[in-house]
Parts: structure tokens; C-alpha cells; sequence
């Protein structure tokens, strides 16, 4: 908002009170205000006809009047500026009436203040200034795109504007001398009898309509029907202004789903912090009693309880996948491992009917990419193939080599010259209709039933495989199927190997600060460090962590650090402890934590991260490189 001089027209009888408002004014730090006062109901109802002032302060009790009256007669005579109601006690049916009249605010005089009158003036004139934007722009959009015609009472057009006729796709010499109801339905004919109703008695109406345009195109109007007298040669007709709406409602609609998805993000995500705070200790618990058991039956127990403990971190970090987009670093991988987790997923959770087979070429060339989108990528792309197979059907999923020469490329607009891994996921479905297979990959557009489909999956994957370098080609026949191909550049450089594992590294009685707020990884994070040649203490949040180090200092030698808890969490514990002791080795762990915070502290100096739940290997081996860092 400028600097520029706001007028301020101050109404009360008390003149206390005014040389109160003077005095708060001048502490004003943006506006820049003139003050102006008049003490009674009729010099205000004079002062404000002049239209002087750009806001009004309205006391409520104006000796034996009232300022609320003065409210609705000054909105009811045209004053626009905004009007701001003063109280001298909080009374919420007086609040209530006063914003039902049109005032702008309504402030308590005893808990008044020089900023919060400020923010209320500021506030109200910026909301004025916009709503009268909006206005003039939904002026000039009304005049450029609205449909407007003239009826009679019988519903036969008289007039027939260029906009009807591109909205309705009738000419004028189809619309004139026919009925409505001939040349559009009405999807809710009660409703357009209630409208009828309504105008004849009150000479105006305003509603939504739903109609079928001439190509049977359902389209949303605003309606706005004015009864006219003496048009062309009847006594009474009706004047129709009908603003297309569709795409408006469209994006309404998507809007609040993709906030249901938002929501949906941020539930799961809670859910799957505390699923990883109950993984955690039964991994690592598990894997304390596989070293100390020794018969076979309680390894093969011990060994059930570890796969599946895992299998549940791995579909946590899989929901978190889809409703956060958790991204992890751009690696080299080798995608048949993903195409091998993603055929698992399919078997157990896909229906039966569905036979699923896979077929990866032998030596398939690694690409450089981010596991978890290309994840989600091969998983949409499955889903979408079960959603096309109601019945049953077979899907497959190959990965090739492929060298695109010039000769592709030029018959390809997004290919590119080099060597690249095609990843083909196909179905024998009901397929994609001709008319809508270029639309596919546009955000929120969705062939499926309401509630079953965001319209966000195949723009996610093409968003994802462009980030990529890559390309997305599909076919499809009405009847016989569709076949999505991926086209993925690859790379020179070979898959890393993952060693075997190796006998966990033990420490050399060095006392580790364990900071969690959960008991139960507290415990088990101590019993297996103890069980390495470790000694450790534990703290339950930060505030105790930050007590146990300024008192140990001289004996920890490494902090591993939770990086959510309650009363401070990990990143002011962090920054404290590095106060304390600038050269101090951090770990952070958290089962659900932001790109930004985990940048956010190995900016502050953390050495590594962990992500819960994490094995005891997994624990020794950070703890072994860090130590040794």
C-alpha cells in the first residue's frame, strides 16, 4: 500500500476519546492519516454524505443515538468507504449485527491500541481497494464473454447475442423464434420453474444453471434474469445473462481435491513418523537376539521378525513417497531391482485376475535418477493398468537397451541422440478413447468415476521422467489394451554393488549421547551399542541432552541426535550443542524429516543422517565413519 494521505473521519460524543485517537494516529509507522471529528449522529450523517474521508471510525453509543443506525443508513445511501464500528464493552451480538450491516471491523475500545488500529485501517482500505478491482475486471470479463439474450414468457428467443451463439453453438437464425427448451435441456427443471417463480414476483433473479450446449456439451452458467417490459412487441419479456462458469467449477473442484490429498499427505505422513518410532526398536531388538541365539528354530524365528519389520520401513518410506514426494539424491541405479520390488507389490496387493510377468534384458545399462520418483513412476503406471483391467487381464513390464540414432530422434520430437533403457508397461485393458489420448498427461484430467481418480497420476510421471531427460510415448486400442514406453537416457558408469555384510564394527569404550524422546528407541539404541564395546547415556529431549553434554563434554565423544521432539527439537539442539562445543560429531535421525531440514542441519555441521527405523549395522557402521571422519 503507498504512503499516501488516508482521511479519517472519527464520530464519537466523547471528545476524551478523540484527543485518545489524535495521539494513537500520530504512533501510526506506515499510514499516513488526517483526522477529522464530529461528536453527533447528524454532523456524521452530513460529513459522510460529502464522500471526504476514506474511512469512517463509528462509536456505538452516540449520545441517544446509535451508531449502528448511522451504519446501515450510510451503506444504504452509497457511501462506499469502509466503516469500522467502535464498542466500549465486547458485546458479540452487537459484533454480529454489525458485520451483518457491512462494517468493515468492529473494535473493542478497552483493549484498543495505536498498532492494532492501524492494522484494521490498513486492512480495510486494501480490502476496498481490491474488491473494487475485482469488480472492474469482472465488469469488463462480463462484457466480453457474457451470453445475453431476451426471451418471452412462453421461453421463445427474441434477441440472440454473438456470445450465446458461441457458447450454445446455435446460429441466431436457429435461436430466434425457438424455445429454450429446444435448444438446450435443463438439468434441473424444478429449479428453473422456482426461478420463474421468483423474477415475476421480485422482478430479478440470480442463480447456477446446468445445461447442454447444441454438441450435447454440459456446460455451468451464472445466470441473471431481469424482467423487461415492452421489448419488440410483448408486454413482458425476460433479459438473460448467462456467464460460463464450467471451468471456474472445474477448478473448484480440483482445488479442494488436490487440498483433500494435501490433507491426506499430512495425516500419512504423521502416521508413518510413528510407525518408524515402533519399527525402530523391534528391528534393532530383533537383531540383538539374532547375535545371542544360537538354535536353529529362534534364528528362523528372529529372522521373520527382521524381513518383516524392514518390509513395513519399506512401505512407510513408500506411502511418504506418494503423499509427500520425499526425494532422495540422484544416484546410479540399476532398474531391474526396482522393476523386481514393484512386481512384488503388484502380487500382493493386485487382484488375482491379474497375471503379472516381467522380463528385463540381460546387462541392462544403469541410469542416473532418484529412486523414489521412478518408484512412483512404475508404480502409476501399474495402477493405472489394474484400473483398466476390471475383469482381469495381463500386465508386463519389460526394461531393454535402446541406442536412439539420428534417424529416431528425427522422428521423435523429445528424443535425443545417445544410448537409453526403455522401461515398457503394458495391459490388455479397455484402453484409451482416440479423442482423449493427447490429453492425457494434463494435471487433474481423470477418465474415472468421481472420488476414484485425481487426474494427477500421468502428469506426476511425465513431470518426473522430463526431470529426468527422458520421454514418454503411449499406445493404445479401444478394447485390446494400452502400452506405455519410458524412455530413460543411460549411463556409462556401472551399478554399485552392495557389499556383503560384513562383521559390524565395534567401538573402543566411547561414550555416545543418545538424545529420543521415544523410551523404547532410547533403550534398545543403548543395549546395542553397549553390546559393541560402547558405553552410552541417554536424554529424552534436548533440554536434557544439552544438560548431559555441558556435564560430560570431556567424555562424549559422538551426540546422536532425534530430530523431532517435543520442548526443543533436534535443530535448536543441534545449534546448542555446537555452541557449546563448535568441533562436537553429530548424527541426526528421524523417521519423517524435510529435504530442507536435513540440508538445514548439515549446513549447521551434522556428519550424517539416519533414517529411522535403522538396523544395528546400519547404527555401527555411521557411528564407525563418523568417528573416524
Amino acid at each position: 500500500m503507498d504512503n499516501s494521505l488516508i482521511k479519517v473521519l472519527f464520530i464519537d460524543d466523547d471528545e476524551d476519546d478523540y484527543i485518545l485517537t489524535r495521539y494513537w494516529l500520530s504512533e501510526f509507522q506506515i499510514a499516513n492519516c488526517e483526522l477529522e471529528w464530529v461528536n453527533n449522529y447528524e454532523a456524521a450523517r452530513n460529513a459522510i454524505a460529502r464522500y471526504q474521508h476514506d474511512i469512517y471510525l463509528v462509536d456505538y453509543r452516540l449520545g441517544p443515538d446509535n451508531g449502528l443506525e448511522l451504519l446501515r443508513e450510510a451503506i444504504a445511501n452509497g457511501c462506499s468507504s469502509p466503516i469500522i464500528l467502535l464498542t466500549g464493552q465486547g458485546d458479540w451480538e452487537i459484533d454480529i449485527e454489525a458485520m451483518k450491516a457491512g462494517a468493515a471491523d468492529y473494535l473493542e475500545k478497552s483493549q484498543l491500541t495505536a498498532p492494532l488500529l492501524e492494522r484494521s485501517i490498513l486492512y480495510a482500505i486494501e480490502r476496498k481497494q481490491t474488491e473494487q478491482k475485482i469488480r472492474e475486471q469482472a465488469a469488463l470479463l462480463d462484457v466480453a464473454t457474457d451470453a445475453i439474450f431476451v426471451c418471452d414468457l412462453d421461453n421463445k428467443i427474441l434477441f440472440w447475442n454473438k456470445a450465446a451463439q458461441s457458447l450454445y453453438s446455435w446460429k441466431k437464425e436457429e435461436a430466434i423464434n425457438q424455445k429454450t427448451q429446444v435448444l438446450w435441456q435443463e438439468k434441473h427443471v424444478s429449479q428453473v420453474e422456482k426461478a420463474l417463480s421468483t423474477m415475476m414476483k421480485h422482478g430479478s433473479w440470480e442463480g447456477e444453471l446446468h445445461q447442454k450446449t447444441k454438441s450435447g456439451k454440459e456446460i455451468i452458467v451464472e445466470s441473471r434474469w431481469t424482467l423487461v417490459h415492452e421489448f419488440g412487441n410483448k408486454a413482458q419479456s425476460i433479459l438473460i445473462v448467462n456467464t460460463d462458469i464450467t471451468q471456474k467449477k472445474q477448478l473448484e473442484a480440483q482445488f479442494l481435491r488436490a487440498q483433500r490429498l494435501e490433507s491426506i499427505g499430512t495425516l500419512a505422513s504423521g502416521i508413518a513418523h510413528d510407525l518408524n518410532n515402533i519399527l525402530a526398536p523391534i528391528l534393532m531388538t530383533a537383531q540383538l537376539f539374532e547375535a545371542q541365539a544360537h538354535d536353529e528354530r529362534s534364528q528362523r524365528l528372529l529372522q521373520i521378525l527382521i524381513t518383516n519389520a524392514k518390509r513395513g520401513a519399506n512401505l512407510v518410506k513408500q506411502v511418504l513417497s506418494f503423499t509427500r514426494g520425499i526425494e532422495g539424491d540422484h544416484t546410479i541405479l540399476q532398474l531391474k531391482h526396482l522393476i523386481i520390488e514393484i512386481q512384488q507389490i503388484i502380487r500382493e496387493t493386485f487382484p488375482k485376475s491379474i497375471e503379472v510377468s516381467t522380463q528385463v534384458s540381460q546387462n541392462l545399462w544403469t541410469v542416473y535418477g532418484d529412486a523414489t520418483q521412478l518408484h512412483q513412476v512404475l508404480m502409476n503406471l501399474c495402477l493405472n493398468a489394474r484400473d483398466a483391467m476390471p475383469n482381469g487381464g495381463t500386465l508386463k513390464i519389460f526394461a531393454e537397451n535402446l541406442l536412439i540414432d539420428e534417424n529416431y530422434a528425427k522422428m521423435h520430437i523429445d528424443a535425443k541422440v545417445g544410448h537409453h533403457i526403455v522401461i515398457t508397461v503394458s495391459d490388455s485393458g479397455i484402453g484409451i478413447q482416440t479423442e482423449i489420448l493427447d490429453r492425457i498427461f494434463e494435471p487433474f484430467f481423470t477418465t474415472k468415476e468421481h472420488g476414484k481418480g485425481t487426474g494427477l497420476g500421468l502428469s506426476t510421471v511425465l513431470g518426473i521422467i522430463k526431470s529426468h531427460g527422458g520421454f514418454i510415448d503411449v499406445v493404445s486400442v479401444q478394447g485390446k489394451g494400452t502400452q506405455f514406453k519410458v524412455y530413460l537416457p543411460a549411463q556409462e558408469v556401472a551399478e554399485t554393488i552392495e557389499e556383503q555384510e560384513q562383521e559390524l564394527p565395534s567401538g573402543q569404550g566411547e561414550l555416545i549421547l543418545v538424545v529420543d524422546d521415544e523410551a523404547a528407541i532410547r533403550d534398545v539404541t543403548k543395549t546395542s551399542l553397549e553390546s559393541h564395546n560402547y558405553k552410552a547415556i541417554t536424554a529424552s529431549d534436548g533440554i536434557e541432552a544439552i544438560a548431559l553434554y555441558a556435564e560430560h563434554r570431556d567424555e562424549i565423544s559422538l551426540v546422536l541426535t532425534d530430530m523431532i521432539m517435543p520442548s526443543m527439537d533436534g535443530i535448536t539442539t543441534i545449534r546448542t550443542l555446537r555452541k557449546i562445543n563448535p568441533n562436537i560429531k553429530i548424527i541426526a535421525v528421524s523417521g519423517l524429516t524435510s529435504a530442507d531440514k536435513v540440508n538445514t542441519a548439515y549446513d549447521m555441521g551434522i556428519k550424517a543422517f539416519l533414517s529411522k527405523p535403522y538396523t544395528a549395522s546400519q547404527l555401527l557402521q555411521t557411528i564407525s565413519t563418523v568417528k573416524n571422519s
